[in-house]
């Protein structure tokens, strides 16, 4: 459930308030009392920024010399709730020049308890963006004279970002050239047993833009997902093209997403933000293509020697190329010496996370590089320990290669003065938890 916020309190580092607003008439006024004598006043300050004191709960933060502090008095959502005090305190400073502590506060009470009746209503949070309450917000706050100065911005169409759907995004925009760039960012998770079967397998992904448009666009973009091109056949009464479609799973999107036109036509359409943001996050579980496939083989030779063979295949295409790749692998503590051959790159052994560390700058793709290494062991007279082995990990970057196999089918952008755009799209694997137990 949301955040349900019975009051708000501002305090100092000595607990005296500096302003408070009551939501609600389910707490009473002396909740401060509570947690200056069961929190500030004890060690536990700083412990936990959760706590429950009789039948209310405490959510607090520390910034600058303030406490932030919300009282509930029901089940709430913490992360909602830390979630608004960030934005709560970027929205002041904002007003303030940059600027967030106790002077601030003292300074521009009254602006703030305007701000705090927008910002929240009955203890629900509402609209934080400064963008858009500034538009009727009109007060200036007093400043810092360390503060920056403010910028003048053109003044958008309050009516338009207050009651419509595009607050993130201002009216006027103006660039000479035109242009999109989609990035596709995936992360493969990865345990492997010794005998080469998955025990668990997982891509996790998201969709970064950058976006230079004037205007006010509508995007639409298409991907090769099951659903989407399912329901594309039915809206155009044809089958469905022959190729690779994937499930996604736990999808995120940005608040620019059309979620309505989502939910009929199963297209992401939106309004995007001017400059940098994150349009959607993924997660997908089956069906996972993974960049490299890793075949160990370890053996102890006595107690004072071990033989280490890693082969590490690339399985994507010829004309593709890892970058950054790093296999460790890991050996005992009592590691003396070590010799390596290598057919591609170069290994060390590395004492202070015991492992045999092999780096190749550039893998080509359907490649097999080997490293063979000998490690002696310093003898020692007490009983020898199983050595319990840790998994090979691998760190690489593969770029135009997606694990997922997902791909843009289609991105279009509509603008009503028709200007042509030019679209930039790119694809990144990267390891996530990447391990093979040996």
């Amino acid at each position: 459930m949301p955040v349900a916020a019975s009051a708000i309190y501002f305090l100092n580092l000595r607990g005296d308030v500096l302003i408070n607003r009551l939501y609600r008439d389910d707490v009473g006024g002396n909740m401060v009392d509570a947690f200056r004598t069961h929190i500030m006043q004890t060690k536990e300050l700083g412990v936990c920024p959760v706590r429950q004191i009789g039948g209310c709960s405490f959510f607090y933060m520390r910034i600058s010399n303030v406490y932030v502090v919300i009282v509930v008095s029901s089940n709430a959502n913490v992360a909602c709730a830390f979630k608004f005090v960030v934005e709560a305190v970027a929205l002041f400073k904002s007003y303030f020049g940059g600027s967030f502590d106790e002077d601030a506060i003292r300074n521009n009470f009254v602006l703030i308890y305007e701000l705090l009746d927008e910002i929240m209503d009955f203890g629900y949070p509402q609209n934080l963006s400064p963008e858009i309450l500034k538009l009727y917000i009109t007060q200036e706050g007093v400043r810092s004279p360390f503060s920056s100065k403010p910028t003048d911005k053109p003044v958008p169409n309050a009516t338009l970002q207050v009651t419509g759907a595009v607050g993130w995004r201002r009216e006027g925009l103006l660039y000479k050239k035109n242009e999109v760039f989609l990035d596709i960012v995936e992360s493969v998770n990865l345990l492997m047993s010794s005998k080469g079967s998955v025990l668990r397998c997982d891509v996790t992904g998201k969709i970064l833009m950058k976006c230079f448009l004037s205007g006010m666009p509508d995007l639409k973009l298409g991907l090769n997902d099951k659903i989407g091109l399912e329901k594309e056949s039915q809206l155009k009464s044809r089958p469905t093209k022959s190729g690779k479609t994937i499930e996604l799973d736990d999808v995120t999107f940005h608040q620019c997403v059309n979620l309505t036109r989502f939910n009929s036509e199963k297209t992401v359409s939106f309004v995007p933000p001017d400059g940098e943001f994150e349009l959607m996050k993924y997660r997908i579980t089956e069906g996972v293509n993974l960049p490299f496939r890793v075949l160990p083989t370890i053996k102890e030779l006595g107690r004072t020697r071990m033989e280490v063979n890693v082969k590490v295949k690339s399985v994507f295409g010829a004309k593709m190329f890892a970058l950054g790749v790093v296999i460790k692998v890991p050996v005992p503590k009592q590691t003396a010496k070590t010799s390596f051959q290598v057919t591609s790159g170069r290994a060390k052994y590395n004492a202070s996370i015991d492992c045999l560390v092999w780096k190749i700058r550039k893998f080509p793709g359907q490649t097999e590089p080997t490293m063979s290494a000998e490690v002696e062991l310093i003898s020692t007279m007490t009983e020898k320990k199983s050595w319990t082995r840790p998994p090979i990990q691998m760190e690489f970057q593969v770029p135009m290669f997606t694990a997922s196999g997902l791909r843009v089918r289609f991105l279009k952008v509509w603008e009503k003065s028709g200007y042509n755009t030019v679209e930039w799209v790119r694809y990144i694997t990267k390891a996530g938890s990447y391990e093979i137990r040996c």
